[in-house]
């Protein structure tokens, strides 16, 4: 049977998701047009219902309305069932979808928020991963369009019911925006990246409240569209004129920088389907065997040049997101350096190697051993070291980028980034991730005045940090 709902090719089987859907469709199919039954279902009924409504309007958009009204008179748990199958299925099967069964998912997505679903924000979080960076295709700034257009109309929606979801729309058009922006001659471009703009805009001057949930990569982000006259002017006002944004405890862009972002945001840039590959491999493949892993995740996700931005979003993903057990670190599983290592020597543009470095490292700008985990920096010092010897143009180029940042990284604030470095190998030295770093120091094939400086930010390693300027609201 030709399936409604998906696109498959000959060999692939049928999710069991949508067999089940099918079948509660086919079941309770003539109880799904008027006049509707008047009775009280049980839990195991109300279940079959919901997935066949559901089918239906995946499936019979020209039956819509009727199936929406079903809904809306059946539904007891307000939509918490309904909008979990929801979510499994962008989850699951969102790249499989037929194109009306995706148009009918933006339809559902917009009525939940309207009905205030329980679970909504789980389903636009679930769409807005779908969004693949680096993706020019028409499938994909469709979804973009949409959501961004969603995420506009449904503004006043979104907050009254405090929803969070919108800080994470903001860190996806944010990201977005940065590979768009660099396409040159695109008109198809144009008009999406203006609605992205003007949301991105006014959450960041209307409600930088809730902006400052996001933390301190809201910062890597914008510095990233300073190019752009919108972001430049958020940008110096951030740094000279923080009054303007109405938030009275901002009252300097260092809170930003010790603010440590939640793990979700991450997540946001890594599809479903990718961070359960990277999951897989950092979790059972041994050190030594992950060769046909990575050219299989290479063909998958990374196969077009303009796909390389979700790199950087990869980085981030393995630093921040991604933290082995103790069992798995003392394992002979391939370490999270190595997977980075491996990403690095990609072939990418220039700004994206650039970024992939400041992913990289950007915690180790403003670490803080109260406020910070050791596990976000640990992958950029083991990098290093054990890049020596046989990759030693990865330790040279890691350093010569960690000393620039130290060199040109808000010159104003120069005593915090110092700060955050040199606590950085403090720590790292004091927990044993590495014995020492005479590997580095004492390297030949490293440029003196790489090894001088490096030796410079270790002397002032042994002192106490100074934490005065940290907010005491941060201080967790």
């Amino acid at each position: 049977m030709a399936s409604k709902l998906t696109v498959r090719l000959a060999h692939e089987a049928e999710s069991s998701l949508e067999i089940t859907l099918r079948e509660a469709f086919c079941c309770l199919e003539p109880q799904l047009k008027p006049p509707f039954p008047l009775i009280i279902p049980t839990q195991e009924q109300y279940s079959l219902l919901n997935k066949a409504i559901l089918y239906g309007i995946l499936c019979e958009p020209h039956l819509l309305k009727i199936h929406i009204k079903h809904l809306h008179g059946v539904i007891t748990d307000g939509y918490g069932y309904f909008t979990s199958i929801i979510v499994i299925i962008v989850n699951e099967m969102y790249r499989k979808l037929v194109d009306s069964a995706k148009r009918q998912l933006i339809w559902i997505a917009r009525e939940m928020v309207d009905v205030a679903a329980v679970g909504f924000n789980d389903l636009l979080v679930a769409l807005l991963r779908q969004i693949v960076a680096g993706d020019s295709s028409e499938e994909n700034l469709w979804l973009c369009y949409e959501m961004v257009t969603l995420f506009s109309s449904k503004w006043d929606c979104l907050l009254e019911e405090g929803s969070s979801v919108l800080t994470g729309a903001l860190y996806v058009f944010l990201r977005l925006l940065s590979d768009d922006c660099r396409v040159s001659n695109a008109p198809n471009f144009e008009s999406l990246m203006k609605m992205e703009k003007d949301f991105c805009v006014k959450m960041l001057r209307e409600k930088f409240n809730l902006c400052l949930k996001i933390g301190r990569d809201l910062l890597r982000l914008l510095q990233d569209l300073v190019h752009v006259p919108e972001f430049r002017a958020i940008w110096k006002d951030l740094l000279y004129a923080p009054s303007v944004f109405g938030v009275g405890e901002f009252m300097d862009i260092s809170k930003l920088y010790y603010t440590r972002t939640p793990k979700w945001y991450f997540l946001l840039r890594v599809n479903p389907q990718m961070e359960s590959q990277l999951r897989f491999l950092l979790t059972h493949v041994k050190f030594g065997s992950q060769m046909r892993y990575q050219v299989w995740f290479a063909k998958k996700f990374l196969s077009a040049p303009e796909k390389n931005a979700v790199l950087i979003d990869i980085v981030r993903f393995i630093c921040c997101v991604h933290h082995p057990s103790n069992d798995i670190i003392h394992s002979d599983i391939i370490p999270r350096w190595v997977v980075i290592g491996w990403l690095l020597k990609s072939n990418m543009e220039n700004y994206v190697e650039a970024n992939m470095k400041l992913a990289l490292f950007y915690d180790w700008l403003f670490f803080n051993e109260k406020l910070d985990n050791i596990m976000n920096i640990e992958p950029a010092l083991l990098l290093m070291v054990h890049s020596i010897p046989e990759y030693i143009d990865i330790t040279n180029s890691l350093l010569e980028f960690l000393f620039l940042l130290l060199d040109n990284y808000d010159l104003e604030r120069k005593e915090i980034v110092l700060r955050g470095l040199s606590t950085s190998l403090r720590t790292l030295l004091r927990k044993g991730v590495v014995e020492s770093v005479e590997v580095l120091t004492r390297c030949d094939k490293l440029s003196p005045n790489l090894k001088e400086r490096l030796a410079e930010l270790l002397s002032g390693c042994s002192g106490i940090v100074d934490n005065s300027r940290i907010p005491t609201s941060q201080m967790l």
